[in-house]
């Protein structure tokens, strides 16, 4: 079995966050489980260097990334993930493709370096976008496939953000019920929703403008939670993106998707995806919650899936699932690659 090697630390970019390593505590051997993609939010400037230095296969998953998207983002993706400025990276037409594809290289190094054994792959389950990285692991879209998907799912987004006024917030501390009485009291013929059940105490509305401006009002004063409004483009996973899901229908039936290898969820319904009800529920994820915690506690329930002898991987980049898997359950431990790992001495 291949080890990961020892490579001296690259250079980073300036905002790019230090480079970890494993602990001796954490064994350097193959993998097996479930992994975990992340979704948008998750990218920084400069994510994924460590894994383009340290691995073949990921440097090769950007190349093919360039190739496939060509100029189409007035520059190469690869030039955009190593050097855009975080505002940059932040658009929803940038981030999508973006992370899909640093997902995808930190998904090649671990199977080419041995440190995740695709044989003992159980299941995978991404968070938003990174359902579409699951997938693809899963063996439903190719890389290729995948790709064209999000960016055209991110372009579609940010001009339906663009054509709408609305935007998101999060309610801290607030269970399922408490978010819809908030969304019953403050709607008013607007549109808003509870967009995303990510954790216990953590659940985040998405609408109109006007209706999100009342809900912050309402949330704080009456309900007595703390609320956040988020930098994002719109109110994503609302009603508001029926022109993005709408367009997003015409790729997936155009789209080869088969049958995955292993269960991946679905955001949409918190259990794995059935039989030809992929495309459906990717388009649905568009306009519907995100039931993140429901995908987690379903495999948390499934030993085969879950029990003792697999690992729950977190691929690149960032850390948000393990900070979500933290409220959800503590007692699970994810490994996380947001960069490159080297042996511990």
């Amino acid at each position: 079995m291949a080890r990961l090697p020892t490579f001296a630390p690259p250079p980073l970019l300036p905002t790019a966050r230090p480079r970890s390593t494993f602990s001796p505590r954490t064994p350097i051997c193959s993998l097996g489980g479930i992994v975990l993609a992340p979704g948008q939010g998750a990218q920084s400037p400069g994510m994924s260097r460590t894994w383009i230095e340290a691995s073949p296969a990921a440097s090769a998953i950007f190349t093919k990334a360039d190739a496939v998207l060509s100029d189409s983002l007035g520059r190469p993706l690869s030039e955009l993930i190593l050097s855009a400025d975080a505002a940059t990276l932040a658009r929803t037409d940038i981030a999508q493709p973006a992370i899909f594809t640093a997902s995808m290289a930190c998904w090649a190094a671990l199977v080419e370096t041995d440190a995740f054994d695709k044989a003992k792959l159980t299941a995978t389950a991404g968070l938003s976008l990174g359902e579409y990285t699951a997938l693809a692991i899963g063996g439903a879209l190719s890389f290729e496939d995948g790709l064209k998907l999000v960016a055209l799912r991110g372009r579609a987004m940010q001009d339906a953000a663009d054509a709408s006024d609305g935007g998101m917030l999060a309610l801290i501390g607030a269970n399922e019920d408490k978010a819809r009485a908030v969304v019953d009291a403050c709607a008013n013929g607007d549109v808003l929703v509870a967009a995303n059940f990510n954790a216990p105490g953590q659940v985040v509305l998405s609408g109109a403008t006007a209706a999100i401006d009342r809900a912050a009002e309402f949330a704080a004063a009456e309900m007595k939670l703390r609320v956040a409004k988020l930098d994002v483009a719109g109110a994503f996973h609302s009603p508001l993106m029926a022109p993005a899901a709408e367009r997003l229908r015409e790729a997936l039936d155009q789209t080869k998707i088969g049958l995955p290898d292993v269960p991946v969820m679905s955001n949409v319904t918190g259990q794995p995806h059935a039989v030809g009800s992929i495309r459906k529920m990717l388009e649905k994820q568009l306009t519907s919650s995100v039931r993140w915690a429901d995908c987690i506690n379903y495999l948390k329930g499934e030993d085969k899936w879950s029990g003792e002898g697999n690992s729950w991987v977190e691929l690149a980049p960032g850390k948000t699932l393990s900070g979500i898997m933290r409220k959800i359950d503590r007692k699970t431990k994810v490994v996380n690659f947001d960069q490159a790992p080297v042996e511990a001495v």
